[in-house]
């Protein structure tokens, strides 16, 4: 029998993400089940649909958990006194996604139906994500415009993104690469170096 009047709409929320989280960190997204979800929460699936509308709603709202958990340990990580900026984003990347793995890996493999865009509030947390990074370079290029930190934030992200899930899926293995955490980093470092040398030759404004 349901408990379906022990919890709030908000806790019922939470308690379905939460029981999610822990099912897909398990399975991974191919073999995520929402009737499990509410099998193990204590519910019927008809409250999970009366919660977050559909299953893709509520996996939209396990990805912004795992986005928000990635958030607060890259903070963490930069909060330590001997943190620079570039190296522990780096390393905080591939230290979550390690940890992480089939919930990291969901946020890129869950697609809309129809091609529709996420809800503002899912890509509240994906900036708030990005804005870390974008932090970042910003300390490693003051004096760059925010039209660059924002160019060179996606580029960046996507490269380390490569090179970790390259890592997470032994491809790095076939490659005969020993270090993608190194190698990632070492391409960032370029980009920035490469960036910091077009600005130096860049033209001032009269």
């Amino acid at each position: 029998m349901g408990r379906r009047s022990d919890h709030t709409r908000s806790e019922l929320a939470a308690l379905f993400v939460s029981e999610g989280w822990d099912q897909l960190a398990e399975v991974g997204l191919a073999r995520f089940s929402a009737r499990e979800v509410a099998k193990r929460a204590g519910y019927t699936i008809g409250s999970i649909h009366n919660v977050f509308g559909n299953t893709e709603g509520l996996l939209l709202a396990i990805n912004a958990r795992t986005l928000a958990l990635w958030a607060e340990h890259a903070r963490h990580r930069l909060a330590a006194p001997e943190a620079e900026p570039i190296e522990t984003l780096v390393r905080a990347y591939f230290e979550f996604a390690t940890a992480n793995p089939l919930c990291w890996m969901a946020i890129f493999q869950q697609h809309l139906a129809d091609n529709r865009p996420a809800p503002s509030w899912y890509q509240a947390a994906v900036s708030d994500l990005v804005s870390i990074v974008a932090e970042g370079i910003s300390v490693a290029l003051p004096e760059a415009s925010t039209e660059r930190i924002q160019s060179l934030t996606r580029s960046l992200v996507a490269t380390v993104h490569g090179h970790c899930m390259f890592a997470l899926v032994r491809t790095f293995d076939l490659l005969g690469e020993t270090d993608p955490l190194g190698a990632a980093l070492a391409r960032v470092r370029e980009a920035l170096d490469a960036a910091r040398l077009a600005d130096r030759r860049s033209p001032m404004p009269q």
